[in-house]
């Protein structure tokens, strides 16, 4: 890893900050990247400049610069060149990608004429400049290629658990506003490592809609599926019975848990909740289960709708015990995927409301490109000898046995 030396001038920034305190973040932050470009230059020619060394694979070649569009405005930095292998550096993609898309959709909302003064101001704010309609054009050119190839990927290798999910972003379609539904799928790789596996818009949740979607993943290639797990919603039931006949589901507990406590009185919430909290982390399934009947004893007569809720849906969210018990607390739930629906909600509350359906797609797609690249770098929920003892054990051949009598149910 090269070492980054960042020079500043304090009297400088200093006075920038008493100032004009956005020009002085600016300031700060073309410094930076502009010492990053220095020290990853230094890096791949594996010599300081002018530095004599055996070592040297390259000389320099001077540098050009390059405009760089931020929260905090628009920003100038010297990219270096090479004389014979060209200059590398993530910089650009990994910092301008979800900042483009931003600004993309923004900025196309001025074009259609649907955006007020305020969108107009946050983009030029952004940008440093007023786009013109060609300049968006090529923007959302790029972007959309860059997230389509991304969105429609080959899926290689084996996925064994997916979790899928869907969050609701306002949309501009005939002169109205709709709230359309954002699908995700979020999986774990035979490594143990999670990755974005696909995301699309429609108008609803429907059993066709997350049918439509489900059979796109295993177009791509998505198989060595395990299990899958999501909340209870009648559609992503009846995809995962049809599209995966042969793969079990998994009950969100999380929401399992609130779906029970929500039909509880007040007052019994707190120790119903705790004593589900103990069912759930059961070491064994004969342990939950006589934990289970415990709480309907107990609640039956002070909550009936609650412990009904427990008893229907007591073994599809229990799927998981069937799993080693160190993998169980990681799939259990779709709280990986609930976090990532926040983040998006997070990232779109600038823009509002989406001018198209396609502007979802792109702006929410950079976003997920990124998300994906900091995941490869987490570590792995288990390693790749754990995933072949666990194919090698009975659990397979039970989670079959558990899919099958799913089936029979939804039947």
């Amino acid at each position: 890893m090269a070492q980054i030396n960042i020079t500043l001038d304090q009297e400088e920034i200093l006075q920038l900050l008493c100032d004009d305190r956005d020009e002085a973040f600016r300031q700060l932050l073309q410094n930076s990247l502009n010492s990053v470009l220095k020290a990853e230059s230094a890096e791949q020619l594996k010599a300081a400049p002018y530095e004599r060394s055996e070592k040297r694979t390259d000389s320099r070649n001077g540098s050009r610069q390059r405009r760089l569009a931020t929260r905090i405005g628009s920003i100038t930095l010297e990219v270096p060149r090479h004389r014979n292998v060209p200059f590398r550096t993530m910089i650009f993609d990994n910092y301008s990608r979800s900042e483009a898309a931003l600004i993309a959709c923004m900025a196309e909302m001025v074009v259609n004429g649907v955006s007020t003064r305020k969108v107009a101001k946050v983009v030029e704010t952004l940008c440093g400049e007023t786009y013109t309609k060609s300049t968006v054009s090529e923007l959302c050119k790029e972007l959309d290629e860059k997230v389509e190839e991304f969105r429609n990927r080959p899926l290689e290798g084996h996925y064994p658990f997916i979790e899928v999910d869907a969050t609701y972003f306002k949309v501009r379609e005939k002169h109205r506003f709709i709230s359309k539904a954002f699908m995700i799928a979020y999986g774990v790789n035979e490594y143990g490592i999670r990755e974005i596996l696909g995301f699309d818009v429609c108008h609803s949740e429907t059993k066709e809609t997350w049918n439509t979607f489900l059979k796109s993943l295993k177009k791509r290639g998505l198989s060595g599926l395990l299990m899958i797990t999501s909340d209870a919603h009648e559609g992503i039931i009846d995809a995962v019975t049809k599209q995966y006949p042969g793969v079990p589901w998994q009950r969100c507990q999380f929401h399992f848990l609130r779906n029970i406590v929500d039909k509880t009185p007040k007052k019994y919430q707190a120790g119903l909740r705790t004593e589900l909290h103990e069912m759930f982390n059961s070491k064994t399934m004969e342990a939950a289960r006589k934990k289970r009947d415990s709480i309907i004893s107990d609640y039956r007569d002070v909550a009936e709708a609650a412990v009904e809720c427990l008893d229907e849906g007591f073994e599809d969210a229990m799927t998981v015990m069937i799993l080693p018990h160190g993998m169980r607390r990681f799939l259990r739930t779709s709280n990986h995927i609930e976090r990532l629906n926040k983040e998006l909600k997070r990232r779109s509350k600038a823009l509002g409301v989406f001018p198209n359906d396609r502007s979802v797609i792109r702006l929410m797609g950079a976003v997920l490109m990124e998300r994906n690249d900091e995941l490869q770098l987490q570590r792995a929920i288990f390693d790749n000898k754990t995933y072949a003892s666990l194919i090698e054990s009975e659990a397979p051949r039970k989670l079959i046995v558990v899919a099958e009598q799913q089936r029979r149910q939804a039947a």
